[in-house]
């Protein structure tokens, strides 16, 4: 304790290599005014293993990642005024809105009232019904409510109730579910002021009505990501490309909402997969940022190799089901091998494909995501950046298997699982620096591990979901109308001022497939594939045409290819059935309006509506032997 006060009394950062006295040493550091105080595990972590390889390295490479400053993360407030809707049947149901009553203002819906006896005294009122929909998160819940029926106060050995209705509509700011039934929501863990248990089991009841009675009051939560809607590549003009965030949410956090989409802080439950999936980097994890985890696991391989450690071993876990079971290898088991070095997350779902590149080009030969079988619907997201990352490693020359998903509770399997891991080859000690966007942090690492491996060909294959490729153009069909150009929300299309070019940057394709569906031709397809080639970078042209000149000042105004088109689709159109009115096809736009008026007529002048033709008009056209038209225009 006195090396610790002692400690304190200095003005440099502190890390203390234990965690289980954490609280007091926290007490003192506040007490002193030291606020640079950093904690690491290394006991649990590194010390208590049965491998009797060195693990100083281990210690070293905490240690230091202990000391890196963390960025803060922003946080929302969320009020709840302690309105709480209890949900279940009988007896139980009632007792445990009692219970709640008492720090909550509750309202209880009745599944069942066959085993309720009533007390002499209400204390919150009674309903019966069942939930027929749920949306909203802590403080603003809204309910439908089918069969509901009011408690009648003249209710005398069992519940009676008033004439039931569906449709009813509720709002509260807790929801504490004991049905039994299906959850309101989906990813009902992750849902701030929904509190669901099993009403079979006292024990769940018990813990949940004890968390569930403080939900009265003022509440911050982190806000887990962050949207950048100018990169985003949901939708442009009405026509949708990516999908992903919204595909990839458990919690239905994410909507989409014309050419952007919508995060929903109060239900978002931090789980990454939008971060992970996204193409652009729109939607970044932020608990903590992108540069914040790289430079970690970066640290973590740099200091572990130079103090001596061989063939480490990432191994991804988070703080609630990730380390009590290391803990519990640690204290019953044989602990983690020597040379697996773990890294706590906030959540493991939403490891992407930048995050695993970024972990092998800095050392390491294997990364192990740990995770929670109970949350298995959340991992999707990795499973899908893992199958792109082998496609990448294979490409590039290199084993695949180096990424393996670890969904497991029982520390016996997980223990297993890490002593048995190959000692796979190493591919790099690089450590590109993490700056930019998803898309540049992803393409240094990865350009690492291709410098490193032997590619047998500089254009990768790549899965079908995959963020990279280029757009392929029939040149036949392309009329370089250019609306491919102003649908792309990455600018990987681009024209020419001067000439008809259809320009292509094939590194900002991120294959959302917006340009294929604008294509009023259907000249526009997509190949994904990653390309090593140097100049991937550098705009190509896809297609060019020579120009359409005007013909009466000589001035070039559009392609030739989509003044064709436009001639061909105004074939058979009456306001172009005369050669003259055709010739202002290929006249420029200053050419055509003086045209136009040289007989005396204003081009700008507003068009009069065509009059309503009548039984009168065409008995009197078929008298004078004339068509409807001819007859009209006489008068």
């Amino acid at each position: 304790m006195h090396v610790i006060e002692a400690a304190l009394a200095t003005e440099g950062s502190i890390c203390i290599a234990c965690t289980q006295e954490r609280p007091l040493f926290e007490e003192i550091a506040a007490e002193a005014g030291h606020e640079a105080v950093s904690f690491v595990n290394i006991r649990e972590m590194a010390g208590w293993t049965a491998d009797k390889t060195s693990t100083a390295p281990k210690m070293a490479a905490l240690l230091a990642a202990a000391k890196l400053p963390v960025t803060p993360a922003r946080l929302r407030t969320f009020e709840s005024d302690g309105l709480c809707l209890v949900i279940g049947s009988g007896q139980a149901a009632f007792d445990t809105a009692q219970r709640l009553n008492r720090t909550l203002s509750v309202t209880l819906l009745l599944t069942q009232t066959d085993d309720l006896v009533l007390p002499s005294e209400f204390q919150f009122p009674i309903f019966a019904g069942r939930v027929a929909s749920a949306t909203g998160s802590l403080g603003a819940f809204e309910l439908v409510v089918d069969g509901y029926a009011a408690m009648l106060p003249s209710s005398r050995a069992r519940p009676e109730f008033t004439m039931p209705r569906d449709g009813a509509k509720t709002s509260c700011s807790v929801v504490f579910d004991m049905s039994g039934g299906t959850a309101l929501f989906t990813r009902s863990h992750g849902r701030d002021g929904y509190f669901r248990a099993d009403p079979g089991n006292p024990v769940a009841v018990l813990e949940a009505v004890l968390e569930a009675a403080d939900y009265a009051g003022s509440f911050e939560k982190p806000l887990y990501v962050t949207y950048d809607a100018s990169i985003c590549a949901h939708e442009r003009s009405r026509k949708t490309g990516c999908t992903k965030c919204i595909d990839q949410c458990p919690a239905g956090a994410i909507t989409g909402q014309g050419d952007v989409i919508v995060v929903d802080p109060g239900i978002c439950g931090g789980c990454g997969n939008c971060a992970a999936h996204c193409p652009t980097g729109a939607v970044a994890y932020a608990y903590p940022p992108r540069a914040d985890q790289i430079s970690r696991l970066q640290t973590l391989a740099r200091t572990f190799l130079a103090a001596g450690g061989q063939a480490p071993v990432l191994l991804l876990h988070d703080a609630s089901h990730g380390t009590p079971l290391i803990g519990a290898m640690a204290r019953f088991g044989r602990g983690l091998p020597a040379r697996v070095i773990p890294m706590e997350m906030y959540a493991t779902s939403g490891v992407g494909h930048d995050l695993m590149s970024a972990a092998l080009a800095a050392g390491f030969r294997q990364i192990v995501v740990l995770g929670d079988p109970r949350k298995a619907d959340e991992f999707g997201a990795v499973a899908e950046e893992t199958r792109l990352t082998d496609a990448l490693l294979n490409g590039f020359g290199h084993a695949t298997g180096r990424v393996l998903t670890l969904l497991e509770s029982d520390p016996d399997q997980v223990e297993a699982a890490l002593y048995a891991l190959p000692d796979l080859p190493e591919i790099s000690r690089a450590a590109p620096v993490p700056l930019g966007g998803k898309r540049e942090v992803a393409r240094a690492a990865l350009l690492v591990l291709a410098d490193n491996g032997k590619p047998a060909s500089p254009l990768v294959a790549l899965p079908e979901s995959a963020p990279y490729g280029t757009v392929l153009v029939d040149t036949t069909a392309c009329t370089l109308c250019m609306a491919c150009v102003s649908c792309c929300p990455a600018d990987a299309l681009r024209d020419t001022p001067d000439t008809p070019q259809l320009r292509f940057v094939e590194s900002a394709c991120v294959q959302c497939g917006i340009c294929e569906a604008t294509c009023p031709e259907s000249a526009i397809s997509l190949q994904r594939r990653f390309n090593l080639a140097p100049g991937v970078m550098q705009p190509v042209t896809l297609h060019e045409e020579e120009p359409a000149c005007c013909t009466s000042c000589g001035k070039a105004f559009a392609a030739g290819g989509m003044l064709r088109a436009v001639e061909q689709r105004l074939q058979g159109n009456w306001m172009f059935s005369t050669d003259e009115r055709r010739a202002l096809i290929h006249m420029c736009e200053s050419c055509r309006l003086e045209e136009l008026s040289r007989d005396g007529a204003d081009p700008f002048a507003i068009a009069h509506q065509r009059r309503t033709r009548t039984t009168d008009d065409y008995l009197e056209a078929d008298r004078q032997g004339l068509t409807v038209d001819d007859f009209l225009s006489r008068e």
